[in-house]
C-alpha cells in the first residue's frame, strides 16, 4: 500500500507543486491538502493519512499547534514539519509538541523523498531530520535512563557542561536564554555549542536537538 500523505501549507504554488512531484512516485499519495492548521487538524482526521507533513509557519492555526493536535486526536498519524533554515526554534518546539521530524523547503528532491519514507518506515536513525517520538520507550527506571545517558556521554564525549547545553538547546532555549540559564556569556555559549555540534557530526542546533530527543531527552 502506498503512503498516504497529507500536505499543509497556506502557499497553494508549493502544495500543487508538491503534489506533482509525488505524483511520479508509485508509493506515495497525496490524500488531503490544508491551505492552514484548522483545516490540517480537520482533514487529518477525516482521510487518517499515515504522515501529515505540516509547515511550520501557517495562517489561523500555526503548524506548532495544529502537530499538538493531531497529536492527540489522532496518535498513529506521523508528523513531520515543513520548514526554512532560520526556524530552528519553531522546529524543536514542534518535535516537543509530538512532530517526529521536519523536512527543509530547500531540501533535494531525492532527500525529501527519503526522509518520507524513513519515517514511514520507521527509519528515523537513518536520518538526521528524524527523532521518532511516536515510538514510545519502555518504562525505564531512573538507573535505566541514568545509563542510557551515560553511554550517550561515552559515545560522544561529552562534558557535563555540554551535556548541561545540549539539553537546554533540546527545550528550545535561544542562545540568550542559555547564557541567563547557565551564567555563562553568549560568546562562551557560542563556543560550547561549536565544540558540541563537532562532537556529535551535526550542523546545527536543530539536528543536534533531534539527536537529544531521540537519545536522551524523549
Amino acid at each position: 500500500m502506498p503512503l498516504k500523505l497529507l500536505i499543509a501549507d497556506d502557499e497553494r504554488l508549493f502544495r500543487q507543486s508538491l503534489r506533482k512531484l509525488l505524483e511520479g512516485t508509485r508509493d506515495i499519495r497525496v490524500v488531503a491538502e490544508a491551505a492552514d492548521g484548522q483545516e490540517a487538524v480537520i482533514k487529518a482526521q477525516s482521510t487518517q493519512p499515515d504522515i501529515a507533513l505540516l509547515d511550520v509557519r501557517m495562517p489561523k492555526m500555526d503548524g506548532i499547534k495544529a502537530a499538538k493536535l493531531i497529536s492527540s486526536l489522532a496518535p498513529k498519524i506521523k508528523i513531520l514539519m515543513l520548514s526554512i533554515h532560520d526556524d530552528d526554534e519553531k522546529i524543536i518546539s514542534a518535535l516537543r509538541a509530538g512532530a517526529m521530524g521536519y523536512i527543509l523547503k530547500d531540501a533535494d528532491q531525492k532527500d525529501f523523498l527519503e526522509i518520507l519514507r524513513n519515517a514511514y518506515f520507521g527509519k528515523t536513525h537513518a536520518s538526521p531530520y528524524l527523532a521518532n517520538l511516536t515510538v514510545s520507550r519502555r518504562p525505564e527506571t531512573q538507573k535505566m535512563a541514568e545509563d542510557r545517558k551515560g553511554r550517550f556521554v561515552e559515545k560522544y564525549n561529552l562534558t557535563e557542561q555540554e551535556l548541561r547545553i545540549l539539553h537546554l538547546v533540546a527545550e528550545g532555549l535561544s542562545n540568550e536564554e542559555m547564557s541567563r540559564t547557565v551564567n555563562l556569556s553568549r560568546e562562551t555559549i557560542k563556543m560550547h555549542l561549536k565544540t558540541l555540534f563537532r562532537k556529535l557530526q551535526v550542523k546545527n542546533r536543530t539536528e543536534a536537538a533531534v539527536l537529544a530527543v531521540r537519545e536522551i531527552v524523549g
